[in-house]
Order: structure tokens, then sequence, then C-alpha cells
């Protein structure tokens, strides 16, 4: 284990350096991302307003305003740029060079991102989870903190980040046939985004779709932490959509591989 962390060790201070040196780019996407969280906010109030009522489909403004910005920290967490890299290094060519290195062409990008992810972690969380907490005390008039919620809402986070990234990695390797992935990849990010519970609770849904929604492993990227953070779902549940997070972690891992031997022999790109 020490051996392979030594050997990826220098792809994590590469994503390290990339966030830090590229930093005016990561904060104009983190604006950008901030910016569309608050139009959220005022769209949902704007829809309790206009409903006349305090609750809707079991979530009260001061939840939903929680939700809202806890959707938000966990996009951050989990997000991954795989789709994006792979299509681009098999535009310019560029993904030669990890082809002919003795590595695993899977965790060089794990590790590259999880180096991006260090500076996330650092300047974000820890003001978000504050403001939010904040919140929570203000709108319930007493400390919401759970600790153990906290520590289970990381691990499923973790988890998600995992799904998130073999899939973003499956779908990549489209690169290899279609050549080229940016219209396709913000298709599959605006799906994502709706399926994943970002866009909309799926307790506002008709019973059948809601059901069905949460067994796809999109619901396990934000909707299961989110939910877990806050509260909704205790004792089975947790287990249950946890242990549903590790099934389609253990799914996207192996398709990744078996995708990779077939996308390979289909490998043409265009520059370099």
């Amino acid at each position: 284990m020490r051996r392979k962390f030594k050997i990826y060790k220098p792809f994590i201070n590469a994503g390290l350096q990339e966030a830090t040196t590229y930093r005016v780019n990561w904060v104009f996407l983190t604006l950008c991302n901030v910016l569309a969280c608050f139009v959220s906010y005022f769209i949902w109030k704007a829809v309790f307003l206009s409903s006349g009522s305090d609750t809707m489909n079991g979530f009260t403004m001061p939840q939903m305003v929680v939700y809202i910005f806890l959707m938000f920290l966990t996009s951050l967490l989990i997000s991954s740029g795989g789709t994006y890299d792979i299509g681009e290094e098999i535009r310019d060519g560029s993904i030669a060079m990890r082809m002919i290195k003795p590595i695993s062409y899977n965790a060089t990008f794990l590790f590259q991102e999880l180096g991006n992810k260090i500076m996330t972690v650092c300047i974000l969380v820890l003001p978000i989870i504050i403001g939010v907490e904040i919140c929570r005390t203000i709108f319930t008039g007493a400390i919401q903190f759970n600790i153990i919620g906290f520590i289970l809402y990381i691990l499923s986070c973790i988890f998600a980040y995992l799904i998130n990234f073999f899939f973003n990695i499956c779908f990549g390797f489209i690169a290899f046939v279609i050549k080229y992935l940016w219209g396709a990849n913000m298709m599959k990010n605006c799906l994502i985004g709706f399926l994943s519970g970002s866009v909309i609770p799926f307790s506002f849904l008709p019973d059948i779709l809601e059901k069905i929604f949460l067994l796809l492993p999109f619901a396990s990227l934000n909707y299961t932490p989110v939910m877990i953070y806050m509260g909704i779902y205790s004792g089975f549940e947790i287990l249950f959509y946890m242990g549903l997070q590790v099934f389609w972690v253990v799914i996207f891992w192996g398709l990744s591989k078996m995708l990779w031997h077939i996308a390979t022999k289909h490998l043409c790109v265009q520059g370099g």
C-alpha cells in the first residue's frame, strides 16, 4: 500500500498545483456555483410564498434552505471531471503519455482529482458547514449539529465521489469512439442534476418515480448524503442507502475496467 501511494503521490501534488496555479479559474467556477445556489434559493422562496403554506411535500422553507446549501456543498465534494479530461486527452493526443506508463490509467485521474479536492475541502467545507449549522440553530432555536450524522455524511460523500468518478470514467470512454464529448457531457450533467435530486427533492415527484429514482445510482450522488446530514434518514434507511452506494461503486468500478479494455481497441486520437 505504501509503495502504491509513493507511485501516485506525484499525481496528488500535480492536482494541488493545478488548483493553486489556476486559482482565479477555481474562484470563478466556485462563484458561479454559489450564484446558482442563491438563484435556487430565491426560486424556492417564491414557490413557498406563492403556495401560501408553511410545508410542501414534507419540507418547510428553513429545511429547503438547508437542503439547497447542503446540495451545493455535496456537489463540490463529489464533483469529478474525468469525462472532460479523457475527451480532451483523446482530442489532443496526450492520452498516449498516460497509456505508455506502467500505472493504472484510472488511478492517475483519481489521485490527481484528490489533489484538487484538498483545496476545496480546506477553503470551503468548514465555512459552509458553520453557515448551515448557524441557520439550523436560528430556525429551530436549538443546536442541531450531530457528530455521528456528520461522520456518516462524510463517509457517504466518499462513496458518492467514487460512484461519480467511475461513472464519469465510463462515460468518458465514449470519446474513444465519438472523438469529442463536449455536447454529450453537457447533456449528461443536465440529466444527472435532475436524477440526483440537485434540482428538486424527490419527495416532490410522484411516488412511483421517487421509488425508482432512489434506487438509481444518481440518487446516491447528492440526495443520499444530504438526507443523512439533515437527519431525514435514520437507522435501517442509512444502512440500506449507504449499502446501495457501495453496490454502485463496485458496479461502476468493474464496468470501468471492462470498458477500458474494449475502448483502447478503438483509440484514434486527432492530435499529438
